[in-house]
């Protein structure tokens, strides 16, 4: 096996879009791909400074939203423009943008599932940035994302990830198995 060496490795990696408001009320949205599940009911994302976490202080609420192949050019230039530096950044996206119906933040239309969490605490916190642990206190998923027992099927969504090595994105594929079932046929 070939040594690599310390890395960012981690894959899959989410591609998550972080959608708040400014203390204005003007939407944004930010791409972050250093998070995952916390707890039942709780994510945590890595975060530097941004103007996402600027507003994160001035409101304490957010969507996340997955990136998929659909939305893959925009959720690429919202993490590679600040809305620091671009005051048309949002509209630049061409997405369709609402209010959540349970946090302060916007939902960005184009997206098939979005995530409504509020801040619940910061862990780290320096001049570069801190982890931050949210409650998931909503999901949204658009229906025609819907699986037959009513529940979102990813499958259907062409949710992409991350590639950290090679800096890419890539769609996710196919089910091809059945998670605390498959491994039973070794018991």
């Amino acid at each position: 096996m070939k040594s690599f060496g310390s890395k960012p490795w981690m894959i899959p990696q989410p591609v998550l879009i972080i959608g708040t408001y400014d203390k204005d009320g003007k939407p944004n949205a930010m791409n972050a791909a250093w998070g995952g599940t916390w707890d039942m009911h709780e994510i945590i994302i890595s975060l530097a400074s941004h103007a996402t976490t600027d507003n994160l202080e001035a409101t304490g609420e957010f969507t996340v939203a997955f990136a998929t192949r659909d939305t893959l050019v925009a959720a690429d230039f919202v993490g590679i423009v600040s809305a620091r530096n671009d005051a048309e950044k949002m509209a630049k996206t061409g997405w369709t943008i609402e209010k959540a119906p349970n946090v302060n933040a916007p939902v960005f239309r184009e997206f098939p599932m979005t995530m409504e969490c509020k801040v619940l605490r910061k862990i780290d916190e320096s001049e570069t940035g801190y982890y931050l642990v949210a409650e998931v206190v909503n999901i949204l998923c658009d229906e025609q994302y819907l699986a037959e027992d009513g529940n979102p099927d990813v499958e259907r969504m062409q949710v992409i990830t991350y590639d950290p090595v090679h800096h890419g994105y890539i769609q996710l594929g196919q089910t091809v198995g059945k998670a605390f079932a498959d491994g039973k046929q070794l018991k």
